[in-house]
């Protein structure tokens, strides 16, 4: 009963900068993480990060450490990805992921009970 609805996506140049969105609408929870996975063409879902939604502890990719953050708005039921120097290598479908009935942070998207439709983030060098 959790609808998640991903945006923000689009084409960027080499070096610029993309903020994400994630609303969920339905059932809320005080609990719970929020992750985030990109999946560039003929490869496999990548983990990203993930954000305790009631305490706001977040864990990162080693990939993407020091270029993205993940925040939230708790009253607005939204996570954010914002998105630093970008490269051509972030191009990727971008999707966010509920984990509704876990205390951790999981990086597995197997973890993950609910699933955003994407967006994609295209960068041209």
């Amino acid at each position: 009963q959790v609808q998640l609805s991903e945006s923000g996506g689009g084409l960027v140049q080499a070096g610029g900068s993309l903020r994400l969105s994630c609303s969920a609408s339905g059932r809320t929870f005080s609990g719970g993480a929020m992750g985030w996975f990109r999946r560039a063409p003929g490869q496999e879902s990548e983990f990203v990060g993930v954000i305790a939604w009631s305490e706001g502890n977040t864990f990162y990719s080693d990939s993407v450490k020091g270029r993205f953050t993940i925040s939230r708005d708790n009253a607005k039921n939204t996570v954010f990805l914002q998105i630093n120097s970008l490269k051509p290598e972030d191009t990727a479908v971008y999707h966010c992921a509920a984990a509704s009935r876990l205390i951790g942070l999981p990086r597995v998207p197997a973890l993950y009970d609910y699933w955003g439709q994407g967006t994609q983030v295209t960068v041209s060098s």
